[in-house]
């Protein structure tokens, strides 16, 4: 058996197997996750419209906050509340900034192992700080420290299937089944019709992982000392995200940024040398895809970089780019939320690759210690 193009010895012998298995078995795990959310439908839709609330948060840590990214432009249009998303580690720090005793909230949490300790700080301060808060808890471990969280206020637990807490330090299928979730349950009303929406981003992603593997192992062999990530609305979110892949799984070898393909003009442009990569996560909107369009064009101004790749739903227009990394061909039509889900399958393996070239073992690449699965040593402080 294979993942990866690999096989599991070898993968073993590599401390890659665990970041292998969980690469590949996100669509699958994007199937279940419908079914998971249809099956409590009622529910989390009892839950979310029982109270009137002034906003919804979303939040999380590191990868689990740029679900939020992801997701903040379609709570707002779907739900039409106020909504921002903001980390828990900005919540911890300075939780005046967002916390009123004036307003009520929806915090919506995401967290792999739910044991940062941002994690549970974020959300004692909402329930101590707020009117009132009622909290959606989306994790992958039933005995974290959200998950059993105790709550003066309402809470509602949505444990995603045990396969999406990744054994790996790098999150993979648990960041893509959280914003799956998140992505429905901001359009619970249309679930039945969005599950054709969530075949079609499981067949987009199973697609980059047999027809596109061998190319973008090729694009990992390249020697780029850094790398640049662009995205627009939700897909900024998705280059956030692709961007900390690629750095954490090379363990800083690769210094990598990201930006929205506007933002990249207002001075990002500089880093841009003769040994950087640049991925441009295109959008499937009409409207935003001028804006990228242009910005790919001007990329002859100024320094040239070492490679550019583009990843889009379909590319049949003529791009200066060095690879297209195309979703299909066909006439069909993957919503551009729902382009998040297989658009950052590309950055994940870009990281594993690129990780396994550099001598590195994709489960644990952290050679000195500097990160961890779990973060490590962070006191958490009582308020003033």
């Amino acid at each position: 058996m294979q993942y990866l193009g690999l096989e599991i010895e070898n993968l073993k012998s590599l401390g890659a197997i665990d970041t292998a298995r969980e690469i590949s078995q996100q669509p699958e795990i994007w199937l279940k996750i419908w079914d998971l959310i249809k099956n409590q439908q009622k529910a989390l839709s009892s839950f979310i419209q029982d109270h009137q609330y002034d906003k919804i948060i979303l939040t999380g840590a590191g990868t689990s906050a740029y679900i939020g990214e992801s997701l903040e432009g379609t709570f707002y249009r779907n739900l039409h509340h106020n909504v921002t998303a903001i980390p828990t580690t900005h919540l911890v720090s300075h939780p005046y900034d967002y916390l009123s005793g004036n307003e009520s909230i929806l915090l919506i949490s995401f967290a792999r192992s739910g044991n940062s300790p941002e994690s549970k700080a974020a959300v004692k301060l909402a329930d101590n700080i707020s009117k009132t808060c009622h909290h959606l808890i989306i994790t992958c471990n039933m005995e974290g420290d959200l998950a059993t969280y105790e709550s003066k206020n309402k809470k509602y637990i949505l444990l995603l299937p045990k396969e999406t807490n990744d054994k790996s330090l790098a999150m993979t299928s648990s960041y893509t089944s959280m914003l799956l979730s998140g992505l429905l349950l901001s359009r619970l009303n249309e679930l039945d019709e969005l599950k054709a929406q969530v075949q079609l981003a499981s067949d987009y992603a199973k697609g980059i992982l047999t027809d596109h593997l061998n190319e973008i192992k090729e694009i990992a062999d390249l020697p780029f000392k850094r790398a640049v990530f662009l995205g627009s609305g939700p897909l900024l979110g998705t280059a956030t995200e692709s961007q900390l892949k690629l750095q954490e799984l090379t363990d800083g070898s690769i210094i990598c940024k990201h930006e929205s393909f506007l933002g990249f003009r207002h001075g990002p442009k500089a880093v841009v040398d003769n040994e950087t990569l640049i991925v441009f996560i295109l959008s499937n909107s009409t409207y935003a895809s001028k804006y990228e369009h242009d910005l790919m064009f001007a990329m002859d101004k100024g320094k040239k970089a070492l490679a550019m790749v583009a990843i889009a739903e379909r590319i049949d227009f003529d791009i200066p780019v060095d690879y297209k990394i195309s979703h299909t061909q066909n006439g069909l039509h993957l919503e551009e939320d729902f382009m998040t889900l297989p658009g950052v399958v590309p950055g994940q393996l870009l990281g594993f690759f690129k990780s396994l070239s550099l001598g590195l073992m994709p489960d644990q690449p952290s050679t000195s210690g500097a990160i961890s699965r779990v973060v490590q040593g962070v006191n958490i402080y009582d308020l003033p």
